[in-house]
């Protein structure tokens, strides 16, 4: 009977420490390098091509010269510190020509213009992005356009100052008559008084004032405009005017009228369906043929309304998408509230739409303002083949080709990332769903 009996322990034993192939590092390369055959040599061919680029990248790096005014020069230097045979980057390139990468051909005396323009973007932008801050800032918000149009192209502050006057006007029209003809025919007739005041009444009233008051800069051409600057303002043009001609395109596809419908369809299937490329060369060569004969039409604002234009069509795809994933009892629920067709969409249907669509609209967004560099094919300078271009063609250059770019794609980098970044913290804070 003894040789039956157990024995029961009455003192725990101490914790001991967990197999090393169950914890820290050795657990994490085990699950997710070398989890199985396949992975396993994965990791291994992986980790063989990094060192590789590494074995090369860094020493071209680390072999850097940053003061030499050729690439030959460069060459000579790097060849005295490490040696024949070896190989260094030549950033003095960037050292000496990174005005150029930033502001193109720009006049050097008056770059305090595009800087303070640019700088002045964050201030206006402010307010939008984050909603915290006093709403009384949206002024500035709504004057920025004219005050960076006088800022980069110069001229008589009067021409800025008469077109906001349009949508003014145009804003009055709308408030006057909503109440009357509703929203849609206010809004339509709106617009045709704000164009009778831009294409009528504006240049002879700026040109009035500008005889009594004669305030201006020194104006600047198009062709001088390039690099950095060039992109940053048909890029944020775009996106400003894209997301709300976008929102209107979604509203209207799904429209129950028909004639607004079937426009919109129209608008956004055939810009969908016909390559950037293509609409930048219509802007360029053939959408002057339908203006009077002698008009003198910006290549830059041709430019920005076409690139506008391209972007709406795959914004409003991607608000549609939106729309499409609320229920509809968010409908119902506004018709049970007695709201009208804009309240609903005002207060309940858009923040809803808006929020799940925000990944997509970043997205288009970020390859709305890389899509910039295409520019190049039509004349203009972009930073990363018309000034690389112009760089390469200097004979004291001529040979240079990684440096360039590096310089230019680490730039598009960080403002694509910031862009990024800002979503992921936007969705992070409207996110209410409960975890």
């Amino acid at each position: 009977m003894t040789d039956q009996l157990t024995f029961v322990r009455n003192q725990m034993l101490p914790p001991q420490e967990p197999p090393i192939r169950e914890a820290g590092v050795v657990k994490w390369l085990r699950e997710n390098l070398f989890s199985g055959p396949l992975n396993t040599i994965l990791s291994v061919v992986g980790f063989a091509i990094i060192l590789w680029l590494a074995a090369n990248i860094i020493p071209w790096l680390l072999h850097s010269v940053w003061n030499a005014n050729s690439l030959g020069e460069c060459r000579q230097i790097i060849a005295a510190t490490w040696g024949e045979g070896a190989t260094g980057a030549c950033w003095a390139m960037v050292r000496e020509r990174w005005h150029q990468y930033l502001f193109g051909f720009y006049p050097m005396d008056m770059y305090w213009r595009p800087t303070s323009a640019f700088f002045l973007m964050f201030v206006a932008l402010a307010p939008v992005l984050y909603n915290n801050l006093p709403r009384k800032m949206i002024w500035f918000t709504a004057v920025y356009p004219a005050l960076a149009f006088w800022l980069l192209w110069g001229g008589s502050v009067w021409s800025p100052v008469v077109a906001m006057l349009g949508f003014v006007v145009m804003g009055g029209v709308f408030t006057l008559l909503k109440d009357r003809l509703g929203v849609p025919l206010s809004a339509g007739i709106g617009f045709v008084a704000a164009a009778f005041w831009w294409l009528v009444l504006q240049g002879p009233l700026a040109s009035a004032i500008h005889s009594v008051l004669p305030i201006g800069l020194t104006s600047v051409d198009s062709d001088q405009f390039g690099g950095f600057l060039l992109s940053i303002v048909i890029g944020v043009t775009a996106i400003s005017a894209s997301l709300p001609m976008g929102l209107l395109l979604a509203l209207g596809r799904q429209s129950d009228m028909l004639l607004v419908r079937t426009l919109s369809v129209g608008f956004i299937e055939f810009i969908r369906g016909v390559p950037l490329i293509t609409l930048l060369f219509t802007a360029s060569l053939l959408l002057q043929y339908f203006l009077p004969p002698e008009t003198n039409f910006d290549i830059i604002l041709r430019v920005i309304i076409l690139v506008t234009f391209f972007a709406a069509a795959y914004i409003a795809e991607v608000i549609r998408g939106g729309l499409a994933a609320l229920p509809r009892g968010q409908y119902e629920a506004a018709d049970a509230l007695g709201l009208d067709y804009w309240q609903a969409q005002r207060l309940i249907v858009m923040p809803q739409a808006l929020k799940i669509s925000i990944p997509g609209i970043v997205s288009s967004f970020i390859g709305l303002f890389k899509d910039t560099t295409l520019v190049a094919f039509v004349g203009l300078m972009d930073p990363l083949k018309g000034i690389t271009q112009v760089v390469r063609s200097d004979i004291n250059w001529k040979g240079i080709y990684w440096e360039p770019y590096l310089f230019a794609g680490a730039i598009f980098f960080l403002i694509c990332f910031g862009m990024s970044r800002y979503s992921m913290w936007l969705e992070r804070k409207l996110k209410t769903d409960h975890r």
